[in-house]
């Protein structure tokens, strides 16, 4: 057998959180080949499928008895190229920033609202990640993946991934798909996408009218690092709640009580809320207890200060949901996969 699978594996260095906790069984995946033998291994042993990427949106709350696979696949190419509309197509352990580097030095446009969002290109389809004004799906042009269950490898069109606002057909179905590639739509001529005021702003101050979409990029790139703490520095999963989409009704009734709620109208007539603004309307911004924690300066980003457990980092999620369900009539959706 080419993959090697090692048993009782520390996936502290694995995942962004920096959270304690043993991989029963672990292997790494370079290539189909190997994503069919661990396949083939889960089968014979009767395991359950956990999918580590980049490790930047898992929350570990206990060691993991079935076998943790991480995706190292590498791989960026041109598939198709009419003088207007690209298609790249990447392996699925890229990691997101590089594919997006990758577009912007190739002179091509697209990506550069989704600049900066951490993990693999393999996990962007799961989550339709989005960022800026962009989801996935607006640039998505199909994907490989394996059906863990029987080992076939498939093709889906973008209309198969069943794509919803952080959702998709793939967290729907968890353990049974894992992503080998994804391709990806691009343009020649851009289409600067720039709805968040605060990009607009950034440019202004730059001097910058008529921005490439390699300026919009460097602005999105220094807004996050700004407003997101480094996971080097301090253990994080980025964004831990979703923003919720509510009813126009219920958003007009809570605009009247606060006038300075931020929301966004969406094209089916709903609303969504910052959950940012939700969590630092009732306090919780810079919150601690132990090590577990709220960001001083985001209020999206839950952070473990040094020797915090998943459990307690879920804990005080489930304290802060069921606070902003009291206060505001609003459920917060959490982020992160819990393993």
């Amino acid at each position: 057998m080419n993959l090697e699978v090692r048993e009782g594996v520390n996936l502290q260095p694995y995942n962004t959180f920096g959270l304690a906790a043993t991989a029963r069984w672990f292997a790494e995946l370079h290539d189909d080949q190997q994503a069919l033998e661990a396949a083939r291994f889960t089968r014979q042993q009767g395991l359950s499928l956990h999918v580590l990427g980049g490790g930047s949106n898992v929350l570990l709350t206990e060691d993991v008895q079935g076998l943790v696979v991480k995706v190292s696949s590498r791989g960026l190419r041109v598939l198709s190229d009419d003088g207007e509309r690209v298609v790249l197509e990447a392996e699925a352990g890229e990691l997101w920033q590089d594919v997006v580097n990758y577009a912007l030095q190739l002179g091509l446009a697209g990506l550069e609202n989704l600049s900066l969002i951490p993990g693999t290109v393999g996990a962007a389809p799961i989550q339709n990640i989005g960022a800026y004004g962009v989801e996935l799906q607006e640039v998505f042009a199909g994907l490989t993946a394996l059906d863990w269950h029987n080992s076939h490898i498939r093709d889906f069109s973008p209309e198969d991934c069943a794509f919803g606002y952080r959702d998709s057909r793939f967290k729907h179905e968890s353990g049974r798909w894992l992503v080998l590639r994804v391709r990806l739509v691009v343009w020649h001529t851009p289409n600067i996408r720039l709805e968040y005021g605060l990009i607009s702003q950034r440019l202004a101050q730059l001097g910058i009218s008529t921005p490439t979409p390699q300026d919009v990029s460097q602005v999105i790139c220094a807004i996050r690092n700004e407003k997101l703490p480094d996971p080097r520095v301090l253990g994080n999963a980025g964004s831990f709640f979703k923003n919720p989409v509510i009813s126009a009704a219920q958003a007009a009734a809570l605009r009247q009580q606060y006038p300075e709620m931020a929301s966004y109208p969406q094209p089916d007539g709903q609303v969504k809320v910052a959950a940012a603004w939700l969590i630092d309307q009732a306090g919780w911004k810079g919150f601690r207890e132990g090590d577990a924690g709220v960001h001083r300066l985001q209020a999206l980003v839950l952070v473990n200060h040094g020797q915090a457990t998943g459990l307690q980092i879920l804990q005080l999620a489930r304290r802060i949901q069921a606070d902003i369900a009291g206060r505001f009539g609003i459920t917060l959706e959490m982020e992160p996969v819990l393993f």
